[in-house]
């Protein structure tokens, strides 16, 4: 696994001896400027805007609407500050959300009415096979939804701006924002069934070639494709708890219509986690086939080897014995005892060849 992974969960040094709430951006650098669209709905009608300057960041609701203001970056504090301002964000909720490196996880700030959630959204690099994961921040409150997402190339929400925006009879425009928070949460585990359908196939790619010809560095594919499986299960196992979380939870932000989807949900990642043990059995009972096959070409070797010395054995017997220089051998005086010999070995080295070849040694 790599470092940066390593260091996904671990705790930054530089948070141990500040004061809690305390705004610092850790994660990984980006140039880039924050992004924020804005969009309010109903059944009715619906207004996408992009919001240029952050400092026109609003919490006003037209009446009757609900709001999503999606936040794509978090590197620039000013921007999440101006943002926690204007909804009355929690200091310690803004702490976690600058912490790209916050493990999955579920709060209810009871006096500010909102729900928090962090969710790691999973991305496979297709040339090394590598995972990477994008910190994903919800806040719910009543009537909006606010997400951050770090800076990245991919617009992991455009599936739910084109859900609200050419789908108004949609469950998004009819029910709250507690229903957006679930599409939102929905969309993330819908992704986890993709990364892990391209880690199964690549399980089963190498699979198919340790039984045709296995290689040296397929172990090592092997064990990097098992280090990404425990990746994954780290990343997706506290799903399961948010979203029970969120079902057993009395809260007035989250309606009973919203829970029969959150059911939905949990049973996704429960399928989620059973494939992923699954595939790490899998990806264990490869790697055995692997040390069998690499066993086994060596037991053939060693044998092939083994036959070619008993077939020399008499050979270098017979070699041996001539060879030495007593005076009284009768057969070192015969004038043809030298082709005698040549013969003799050729005809035992030939019987030995055709026994080993008619018992299936060669």
């Amino acid at each position: 696994m790599s470092k940066k992974k390593k260091n996904l969960f671990k705790t930054p040094k530089q948070d141990v001896f500040v004061s809690p709430g305390s705004l610092t951006y850790i994660g990984k650098e980006v140039m880039d400027k924050t992004h924020i669209v804005r969009v309010d709905y109903n059944e009715v009608e619906m207004n996408l805007k992009e919001i240029k300057n952050f400092k026109e960041v609003s919490v006003e609701i037209p009446e009757g609407q609900k709001m999503w203001l999606d936040i794509d970056g978090v590197h620039e504090i000013k921007v999440v500050k101006r943002i926690g301002d204007q909804f009355g964000l929690h200091p310690l909720l803004l702490e976690d959300v600058l912490n790209t490196t916050q493990k999955p996880k579920i709060e209810f700030f009871e006096e500010e009415n909102q729900l928090f959630v962090v969710l790691k959204m999973l991305h496979l690099n297709e040339e090394t096979f590598d995972l990477e994961a994008e910190q994903i921040s919800l806040v719910l409150g009543k009537n909006y939804v606010v997400s951050f997402q770090e800076r990245d190339q991919t617009d992991i929400f455009r599936n739910i701006y084109d859900r609200i925006k050419f789908q108004p009879a949609g469950r998004i425009r009819k029910y709250n924002s507690d229903y957006l928070l679930y599409a939102l949460l929905d969309l993330i585990i819908d992704h986890y069934f993709l990364v892990m359908e391209k880690v199964s196939d690549r399980l089963e790619e190498l699979e198919e070639q340790i039984l045709n010809d296995p290689k040296q560095h397929h172990q090592i594919l092997i064990y990097n494709l098992k280090k990404e499986l425990t990746f994954m299960k780290r990343i997706i196992l506290p799903v399961r708890d948010i979203l029970g979380t969120l079902i057993r939870e009395n809260s007035d932000l989250v309606g009973t219509n919203v829970n029969v989807y959150l059911r939905d949900a949990q049973d996704h990642v429960l399928q989620i986690l059973e494939s992923l043990d699954t595939y790490r059995e899998l990806a264990d009972n490869v790697l055995t086939s692997y040390q069998s096959s690499l066993s086994n070409k060596m037991n053939s070797v060693m044998k092939t080897l083994t036959v070619f010395t008993v077939i020399f054995m008499p050979l270098s017997f017979i070699a041996g014995l001539y060879g030495m220089n007593f005076a009284n051998m009768p057969e070192l005086q015969s004038p043809n005892g030298y082709y005698y010999s040549l013969i003799s070995m050729a005809l035992i080295a030939v019987g030995l060849f055709l026994y080993f070849k008619w018992k299936s040694y060669l």
